[in-house]
């Protein structure tokens, strides 16, 4: 995945401490064959949802290149729709990339609904350390 979005990986010993340690209520479906991981969707739990139900939100959804377009994308969003229902959450919420048309395309065919009235702002870096600095 790192190497798709063409940023460093980690070590892997820090990707397992990391993996031991998920925050309350970060899960991660894994697709896998005997060859390794094919993809996975990771997720977390939030609140409020519509209603002031419970949500999920897709952090990630990630499937290997050569696996792409065989259905394991569906499968993994299908998985954790039925994770929702199951555990009684009320919707399932995510970012994309606004250029990545066959991205735009694959989850406007799971008829999800673009939600344009929204935007995703990111605090990282120096102003997080501002911000954080002006808390007190």
């Amino acid at each position: 995945m790192q190497a798709h979005y063409g940023v460093p990986c980690p070590p892997r010993a820090t990707i397992l401490a990391d993996l031991a340690d998920l925050p309350p209520g970060n899960r991660i479906l894994v697709a896998e064959t005997g060859d390794g991981i094919d993809g996975f969707a990771a997720f977390a739990a939030l609140y409020p949802g519509p209603g002031l139900r419970k949500g999920l939100f897709l952090k990630e959804l990630y499937v290997a290149e050569a696996r792409r377009g065989h259905g394991l994308g569906r499968g993994l969003i299908a998985a954790l729709a039925d994770l929702a229902r199951a555990e009684g959450y009320g919707r399932i919420d995510w970012t994309a990339d606004r250029d990545d048309e066959a991205l735009l395309a694959f989850y406007d065919s799971l008829g999800a609904r673009r939600e344009t009235g929204k935007l995703f702002y990111r605090l990282t870096g120096a102003p997080l350390a501002e911000t954080a600095g002006r808390a007190r």
